[in-house]
């Protein structure tokens, strides 16, 4: 597939916001804005390479990458590492301005900015997200190169033709685009934290691991696995809340809504089959991968942690094998809030089964 430009994409994202939704103005204020955030990282970057050399030459060594579908225990994991010391990651703001220099800037007024920051759409339910929260590194992509899964699964599924050839990577390869941006935003974030080792979280490379392990060759992937009738409805939960909050999403046609379900319904699908198909046809080093069941880590945190830090090669403290202990009780008593209604996202239990049946037939199996 030929490239997509940044244009093409603005562009079928403007039409496409204003045509089911009505909303024509704030698109360009929000396109506008975009386009001024791309001109001043770019710039905060190259400053950083003048004033601070040092990043240049500093190294992504061994770092560590949860990698999973939304909602299967991903981000959980990752602020409990970054959290306690297993490594550094990148809280939302600064993915959003990853330039040294313009963190500065930013870090006084970030207060205000969190008061018109669209994670107020979010529901905290399942967790909190905010500008100073632990984040995702896939939202970096958005921002700075607008594409990317987030914008296909918040934006583009809405398209009158479905563009979801424009985000595959069999289809269009942006790797080293985007590779090379994370090791630019990892260098950073080790430079500011004074730290060695990264701790990212990526459920975009769930259809691209072995290319992302040929690239960073000595990274230790954690892979979530969690049962695909919670995964997929919670995940449909989270985006279309936040959707409703700021468009109306439940206010919509039924035949929109529909369409959009079953489209990102379809990409949910997509990420757990890729990877299952790149793992049991050996294309992933199964030696760097180590699968993580959800069902684990609320029955058996303690357990999972001590082969989490082995496999990483972490040293743990006295005093975080305590914390574990004490994150390990709570794991076990807790119950979760969230209910889900199948039919209101036109979906069946038989439907997630089948479409899902590799995932359950390889990593959801007693043996495993």
């Amino acid at each position: 597939m030929k490239s997509i430009s940044i244009f093409k994409r603005l562009s079928t994202a403007y039409l496409t916001i204003g045509k089911t939704f009505g909303t024509w103005v704030s698109p360009i204020i929000t396109g506008i804005l975009i386009s001024t955030l791309r001109i001043i990282v770019f710039l905060g970057m190259t400053v950083d390479t003048i004033l601070f050399s040092r990043i240049r030459n500093r190294k992504v060594n061994n770092p560590i990458i949860i990698v999973g579908n939304p909602r299967s225990g991903t981000t959980f994991l990752h602020r409990y590492l970054v959290n306690n010391g297993i490594g550094v990651g990148s809280q939302l703001w600064q993915l959003i301005y990853p330039s040294v220099i313009l963190q500065k800037c930013i870090r006084p007024i970030l207060p205000l900015l969190e008061k018109i920051s669209p994670t107020r759409h979010h529901s905290t339910v399942a967790h909190k997200t905010s500008l100073s929260s632990v984040e995702t590194d896939d939202a970096s992509m958005l921002f700075r190169f607008f594409d990317g899964f987030f914008l296909y699964g918040f934006i583009m599924s809405w398209a009158e033709k479905d563009v979801f050839d424009w985000f595959d990577p069999k289809l269009r390869d942006t790797s080293k685009r985007d590779f090379d941006w994370l090791e630019s935003i990892w260098k950073r974030t080790l430079f500011k934290h004074k730290d060695k080792r990264i701790v990212g979280k990526l459920f975009s490379i769930s259809t691209n691991v072995p290319k992302f392990l040929d690239r960073f060759n000595d990274a230790h992937l954690l892979y979530m696995v969690r049962d695909p009738l919670s995964v997929i409805p919670s995940g449909l939960s989270l985006v279309t809340g936040v959707l409703d909050k700021r468009f109306g999403f439940w206010s919509l046609s039924p035949e929109l809504q529909q369409r959009y379900i079953k489209r990102l319904y379809k990409a949910l699908v997509e990420l757990l089959v890729r990877f299952h198909d790149d793992w049991t046809h050996d294309k992933i080093d199964k030696k760097r991968v180590m699968i993580v069941r959800y069902d684990r880590m609320m029955a058996d945190f303690d357990g999972l942690m001590t082969d989490v830090m082995n496999f990483v090669g972490h040293e743990p403290s006295q005093s975080l094998m305590d914390k574990i202990q004490e994150t390990a009780e709570a794991q076990r008593n807790y119950s979760s809030k969230h209910k889900y209604d199948l039919s209101k996202f036109g979906l069946t239990e038989e439907q997630i089964q089948e479409d899902c049946k590799c995932v359950y037939d390889t990593f959801l199996t007693e043996e495993f």
